[in-house]
């Protein structure tokens, strides 16, 4: 008996087997998009690799993000995946000055936020009002910029009704004996673009009132005490996928350039959102490219999520470290890797932010004659510079290649500090137009990448920077004095010291070289 059984598990096995070789094997093909080439690649979930970037419409780029669930505040995973794309489009927009349509959908209606509102005793309405307004408020903190438009899933329920009818109509979506709509998943012979499947149901309990396990919620119908909008098949509410769908058609019609999320949103979410909108429109490709960013993990891969209770808000973050220093985590990783958060891994980013923010700083002070030492290898210098320009852009065409391009800026960084900081060599050479060079690209590569430098000095008022300029003349020539003294003056020695940091706590930095002093704004 047990070998019958056995036997009749194999067999069944081995069906699966051949079932999924047939079906990778007439997997759907990706399209390539006809329209107009830019200097990008990148990568492709549905090839397994990276291809050309190519517009439908010429320096016009349609991008859709799916935003948040505004049921709860948001934490440092959801802000890599946001600052990410962040980094992305503004290498788009910023550095190869493609104008970029960025529109977000807002789901403030669904299962999590039902639970919060009866939990907390609030109107759902007013609970997501907030938590989208906190939302946008911490982006504003990371420095990300507000997409063109966002769209909150409650505001297009006309839109979606309408899509849902029209799936019905083409025999793609189904009514259950509820009032609930599903997607007709075997009706679509191209479900599993981005996902490998084994289409395997057999003795699957979960799929209670659909067809298949596979299909998903298009409508869901009203519960007792749930918020609810007015149908043709009754009183009921979205289903999770069909938002992102009907938003996007709504705004940018029968074709979308760029689709992002999380890697967690390739499946089902994503999967789902082509196949509906595909039967909508009657076509065979809807979005023509995915970008899919890597997850923020704690020490050990644990995936840092609410349920888990291991998450860390970002205003809890921002306690801590800057948002320079998170955007700095994201760049110095390719978008698509994961990102392992832990103190010492920050230390990392923190360490790079000083870095590249001091150079520049000294850079600034070495052409405005404050900053006296240095041996500056003109040549050497600026085919340094030519270099490292080659590289970033090399690497920014090839799929956002953060992580390459900032190994090529640190080393320049490194080639030029150590010119700077000659031990005991006074600069004999002026050579202040290299320097000048090489700080003004670092500045503009940083800022379109969105790593914001201090703006104090042109917001503060001068006659700020007037007295600290005064205050450090002062100070210079006491602290020169007591150098020159027989023995050293190590009383006023000291007093210079506390000097530089009482003023390092009002965010002020003072760096003696020899006779002459410098100071910039902390970031």
């Amino acid at each position: 008996m047990n070998v019958i059984r056995i036997m009749r598990k194999l067999n069944q096995i081995s069906k699966r087997f051949v079932n999924t070789e047939a079906k990778c094997r007439d997997r759907p093909q990706w399209i390539k998009p006809m329209g107009h080439p830019t200097e990008v690649s990148v990568y492709n979930p549905i090839t397994k690799c990276k291809v050309p970037l190519i517009l439908k419409t010429r320096n016009i780029l349609k991008w859709y993000i799916c935003g948040p669930t505004v049921y709860d505040s948001a934490h440092i995973g959801h802000a890599t995946t946001y600052i990410k794309s962040d980094i992305i489009r503004r290498i788009l927009s910023d550095y190869f000055n493609i104008d970029v349509l960025l529109v977000m959908g807002i789901t403030d209606i669904d299962d999590k936020i039902i639970r919060r509102s009866i939990e907390s005793g609030q109107n759902f309405e007013t609970l997501v009002r907030h938590f989208e307004t906190e939302f946008f408020a911490d982006m504003n903190k990371l420095n990300i910029r507000e997409p063109y438009l966002h769209c909150r899933v409650t505001d297009y329920i006309p839109q979606i009704i309408q899509f849902i009818e029209r799936l019905i109509a083409k025999d793609d979506g189904y009514i259950a004996s509820d009032g609930s709509v599903y997607f007709n998943t075997s009706k679509y012979n191209k479900y599993g673009k981005l996902s490998t499947l084994v289409l395997n149901t057999v003795n699957d309990q979960n799929f209670i009132g659909k067809k298949s396990a596979l299909d998903f919620a298009l409508w869901k119908a009203a519960k007792e005490n749930e918020p609810s909008w007015k149908s043709p098949w009754g009183y009921g509410r979205p289903g999770w996928h069909i938002e992102c769908s009907a938003i996007a058609s709504t705004v940018f019609g029968n074709s979308i350039d760029i689709h992002s999320g999380g890697i967690d949103l390739a499946f089902p979410h994503h999967e789902n959102e082509e196949a509906q909108s595909c039967c909508y429109h009657d076509i065979d490709q809807w979005v023509n490219y995915w970008l899919h960013c890597g997850h923020l993990c704690l020490k050990g891969d644990v995936k840092m999520s609410k349920s888990l209770k291991n998450t860390i808000s970002i205003q809890d973050y921002l306690k801590n470290y800057s948002a320079n220093n998170l955007r700095m985590l994201c760049l110095l990783s390719h978008y698509r890797n994961g990102i392992e958060f832990s103190d010492e891994v920050m230390q990392t980013a923190v360490s790079v932010t000083k870095k590249l923010d001091n150079f520049i700083n000294d850079c600034d002070n070495y052409v405005a004659g404050k900053f006296k030492t240095g041996e500056i290898d003109e040549n050497l210098l600026y085919t340094t510079l030519h270099d490292t320009r080659s590289k970033v852009y090399s690497a920014l065409t090839d799929d956002f290649d953060t992580s390459k391009a900032m190994h090529a800026i640190i080393n320049l960084v490194g080639i030029g500090n150590k010119m700077l900081h000659q031990d005991n060599v006074t600069s004999r050479s002026n050579n202040v137009s290299v320097v000048a060079a090489v700080s003004n690209y670092l500045s503009n590569t940083l800022s379109k990448f969105g790593i914001s430098r201090s703006t104090k000095s042109t917001v503060e008022n001068k006659q700020i920077e007037d007295i600290i300029n005064h205050f450090l003349n002062f100070r210079t020539i006491v602290r020169i004095k007591a150098l020159e003294q027989n023995p050293k003056n190590t009383i006023l020695l000291k007093e210079c010291d506390n000097v530089r940091k009482c003023l390092s706590t009002c965010g002020i930095t003072v760096k003696d070289q020899q006779n002459d002093t410098s100071w910039s704004w902390k970031q």
